[in-house]
This record gives structure tokens, C-alpha cells and sequence, in this order.
């Protein structure tokens, strides 16, 4: 009875020692991971996300995350080009390549990079200019970015991208730029308004020009009018004027065209003989016919004068 109970018991104490060996044999990885395998101490290899079964006792396995991680750069006091104290933090995104080169070429990654980051930060923002650093923030990524990935290469990790959470410079300096803001948005204001003023002033000027030249257009046009009318209206007059000359010479010239024509003349410069200045009267050749003209024209006034008498 007693050598049943013991066997009984061996078999428990077998099937325990079975069950925790098969336990501890069995290894699960996950999807986002990668085992590395080492047997007493050596790399022996490294397992791929699924079941794996290994040595007990004899194998040790490391497993690494494969996914991207963050390391937090806390705040540092960075000096600028133009020795100005800027507080600068960051983040620096990364993702294992190599979960070898992660193991057994660097002790503790999230303190080396977190130093190595704070290291080249002041070194990137050092070499520029306070108003350059603020304005600067993807110029300030893509460089430290570029440096952390080729520091870190060796160590299986790829940087995927670097980010500058802030950029603080001194209170005082802060108010000196918000004044220097404020300032330069008045000056800005006053250009603007400077300028709305002066196109206005050229509109109104160009629009009293163009009234100034209209208005002279308007009276040139009726002076030029009123000077067509006028010149129509001396042509006119000269026209009929022309005509009753012509009338009258016809009239002489049917009659007597020398005797009546002296005759006319002479009855023109009569006035002129009359008004006491002449000293010398010169007498046409034909006086006789201008003479017998004149009685002829004198005798025809008094007639057509006692005829119109006569009528009334």
C-alpha cells in the first residue's frame, strides 16, 4: 500500500515537473514583436511573432517591440547665435529595425537617445538666430532628425521624425517682441492708411480733371458751334451781297455802263467832298456824262419820289 502511495505520488510530483517544463518550454510573440534567443549566455537566434518552444533553463528570451515608440526630450535651456536663453523640448518618434543591434549595442536606448537628443538640440538651435530658431521650427526638425538617425542607425533603431513641442525665449524678451509686434502692425495700419488717402486724393484729382476737360471740350465744341453759325452767316451775307452788287452792275451796265457807273462812283465821294477838308476837286474827263448821268438818276429820285406823293 504504501509502495502505491509513493508511486502515486512520484507520478504527481512527475507530472507537475512535466507540466511546468512544457510551460516554461512555450513562448508566444506577438505580432509587434521579435524574440531574440539566447542559449547559455550566446546568441543563438531570433524568432519571428507566433508559437516557438525552447530550451528551459537553457534559452533565454528577449523580446523586442517593433512598433514606433516615443522618447519624451524633457526642457533644457538652450543659448542661441545672439545669446539669447530659449527653453526648448521635443519629442523624438523611433521604431526598432534591428531587435539585435537594439539588445546588445546599447545598454538602455530611451536614456541614450533622450541624451543624444538634448546634446544635438542645443548644438542645431545654437547656430541660429533668436527670430531664425522661431520661425525655423521644420529646419530645426529635418536637422535633428537627420542626426539622430544616423547616431542611432548602429543601434538597429530608424528615427521617423523629430518634433519641437516649444520655443520659449525670457519674459522680457517676449515683451520686447510683442511691443516690436505691436508696433510694427501701427506702422503697418498707418502705411495702409497713408496710402488709401493718397489714392484717394489721385481720384479725386484725376476725376476733377476729367470734369476740367470735359467742360473745356463742352465749350469748345460751342464756341466752335457758335463760330459755324457765325461764319454761315457771313457767307450768307457776302453771298447776297455779292448778288445785289451783281444786280446793280447788270442794272448800270444794261443802261450806261461807263456814264451811270461814274455816276455811282461819284455820288459816293460826294460826302466825302462835302465835309469841308478837300482843297482839290478833280473832275472826271466825261464830265459832261457823268454830270447828264447824275440829273438822269436825280430826275428819276424825284420822280419815283412824287409818284409815291402822288399815291399817297
Amino acid at each position: 500500500m504504501e509502495a502505491i502511495i509513493g508511486i502515486i505520488t512520484l507520478g504527481f510530483i512527475g507530472a507537475i515537473f512535466a507540466f511546468v517544463y512544457l510551460a516554461s518550454a512555450i513562448r508566444i510573440i506577438r505580432p509587434y514583436q521579435k524574440g531574440v534567443v539566447e542559449r547559455l549566455g550566446k546568441y543563438q537566434k531570433t524568432f519571428e511573432p507566433g508559437l516557438h518552444i525552447i530550451i528551459p533553463f537553457l534559452d533565454r528570451i528577449s523580446k523586442v517591440d517593433m512598433r514606433e515608440n516615443v522618447v519624451d526630450v524633457p526642457p533644457q535651456e538652450v543659448i542661441t547665435k545672439d545669446n539669447v536663453v530659449v527653453t526648448v523640448d521635443a519629442v523624438v518618434y523611433y521604431e526598432a529595425t534591428d531587435p539585435v543591434k537594439l539588445i546588445y549595442n546599447v545598454a538602455n536606448f530611451y536614456l541614450a537617445a533622450t541624451k543624444l537628443a538634448q546634446t544635438n538640440l542645443r548644438n542645431v538651435i545654437g547656430e541660429m538666430q533668436l527670430d531664425e530658431s522661431l520661425t525655423s521650427r521644420e529646419k530645426i526638425n529635418a536637422a535633428l532628425r537627420q542626426i539622430l538617425d544616423d547616431a542611432t542607425d548602429k543601434w538597429g533603431v530608424r528615427v521617423v521624425r523629430v518634433e519641437l513641442q516649444r520655443i520659449e525665449p525670457p519674459m522680457d524678451v517676449t515683451e520686447a517682441m510683442h511691443r516690436q509686434m505691436k508696433a510694427e502692425r501701427t506702422r503697418r495700419a498707418q502705411i495702409l492708411e497713408a496710402e488709401g488717402d493718397k489714392q484717394a486724393a489721385i481720384n479725386r484729382a484725376e476725376g476733377q480733371k476729367q470734369s476740367a476737360i470735359l467742360e473745356a471740350e463742352g465749350k469748345a465744341t460751342a464756341i466752335k458751334a457758335v463760330a459755324e453759325a457765325e461764319k454761315f452767316q457771313r457767307i450768307a451775307l457776302a453771298e447776297g451781297e455779292a448778288r445785289a452788287i451783281e444786280t446793280v452792275f447788270s442794272a448800270i451796265h444794261a443802261g450806261n455802263p461807263t456814264g451811270d457807273l461814274l455816276a455811282v462812283r461819284y455820288l459816293d465821294a460826294l460826302p466825302k467832298i462835302a465835309n469841308g477838308q478837300a482843297t482839290k476837286i478833280f473832275l472826271p474827263y466825261e464830265v459832261s456824262g457823268v454830270l447828264g448821268a447824275v440829273g438822269g438818276i436825280a430826275e428819276a429820285f424825284k420822280s419815283g419820289t412824287a409818284k409815291a406823293a402822288e399815291s399817297l
